[in-house]
């Protein structure tokens, strides 16, 4: 039996409303405390009608709200050992590949790498826990990295409060946790075998993490996986919910889309670059102080767009495979999944700048690294 959606993120009573009218859609764009029904309103609202004026009022918020800055990060795999059956993933269990974790030399240069580009805040990632990649292995992973960066944050598997708070307490900063889809039935289905399975458990996770004490909590969905509408209100609902309950921590918000990866899954709900856009604006309009990220997922020329308009983190220079900084030539068959902004830290770095933006490697103090200087 599929978990129910709990009723506080089920959109669906939302969604059964007619399409909005061009005075709500308008009322929802000068609003300076959009509800849901403003939210849902720019989500459907007509992309031929009002994707520009969406788009120059997510600017203006944007622009409000961080400046000119652009968070930047680095995702650093630590592991690709995975007991789950994820049918979108390239680490599912039953891909044929080699497995392997970084060991103390391996990741001391992986941090090395990424330190020598300028990198202050990190994104530790894993597969699902396995006795090769498990707590205590992320624990001492978290513990070193923390001696050497300012922000280190984690995307791994969900964990007990208790576990939190050791993290917590080795210098992790923040946890990235995607429902990847809200959807219940469709999260049975995409979610073949292994403990990721557990619905419930992930979707309480990014609670768990900030009453344990974490500072920062980054939710999204999969974009392509269910209906894009019904992932991006819950996800609202989800983001709203933390907000509230935990309003001294901060909640940010990714909108990764399915990419191509070994085992050839193609997305039943494909999201196009219109719908992306919209989906971002929507989300800054709504809640015009939450850090929104975009990856290396998408394109150089889609990322120029949205950067500032709505977007305010980024990660640059992404390698998706375990020890990809490193190695000088990484193997590209043990991605989890394709990278399509390819561009090193430099060259992103100046496509900012000459947009009027300043790349920020160091959030907290804000501190305005160059990075030509930081690679030199």
């Amino acid at each position: 039996m599929n978990p129910p959606l709990p009723p506080s993120l089920d959109p669906r009573p939302w969604l059964s409303r007619p399409p909005p009218t061009d005075r709500e859609v308008a009322a929802a764009l000068t609003s300076e405390a959009p509800d849901e029904g403003a939210f849902l309103a720019l989500l459907r609202a007509d992309p031929g009608r009002h994707l520009e004026t969406m788009a120059r009022r997510a600017r203006e918020l944007t622009r409000r709200h961080f400046g000119n800055a652009i968070a930047l990060y680095a995702p650093l795999y630590l592991s690709d050992f995975c007991p789950g059956g994820c049918a979108y993933c390239g680490f599912a269990s039953d891909r044929g590949r080699r497995r392997r974790r970084l060991e103390e030399p391996e990741l001391s240069a992986e941090l090395d790498a990424l330190k020598g580009m300028g990198f202050e805040q990190i994104l530790l990632l894993t597969g699902e826990r396995t006795p090769q990649a498990d707590f205590d292995y992320l624990l001492a992973c978290v513990g070193r990295a923390a001696g050497r960066f300012h922000d280190v944050a984690v995307e791994s598997f969900p964990m007990g409060m208790d576990e939190y708070r050791a993290l917590v307490r080795a210098g992790c900063n923040g946890v990235t946790l995607y429902q990847e889809t809200y959807d219940p039935a469709l999260y049975a289905r995409f979610h073949r075998w292994g403990p990721k399975r557990d619905y419930a458990t992930r979707l309480a996770a990014p609670s768990r993490a900030l009453e344990a004490g974490m500072r920062q909590v980054g939710l999204g969905a999969l974009l392509g996986l269910g209906d894009p509408i019904f992932d991006a209100l819950a996800l609202w609902r989800h983001v709203r919910d933390l907000e509230t309950r935990f309003w001294r921590a901060g909640v940010a918000v990714s909108f990764p889309r399915v990419r191509r990866e070994a085992g050839g899954f193609e997305p039943p709900h494909p999201v196009g670059d219109r719908l992306l856009a919209q989906i971002v604006f929507a989300f800054r309009i709504a809640l015009p102080d939450t850090p929104l990220v975009l990856s290396t997922r998408e394109a150089p020329a889609l990322r120029d767009g949205l950067a500032g308009v709505g977007i305010s983190r980024m990660s640059a220079a992404s390698r998706t495979t375990v020890g990809g900084y490193s190695s000088g030539a990484p193997d590209d068959a043990a991605r989890q999944f394709d990278v399509c902004d390819t561009r090193d830290v430099k060259t992103f770095c100046a496509a900012l700048r000459a947009r009027g933006f300043d790349p920020v490697f160091k959030n907290d103090d804000a501190v305005y690294r160059d990075a030509t200087e930081a690679v030199a």
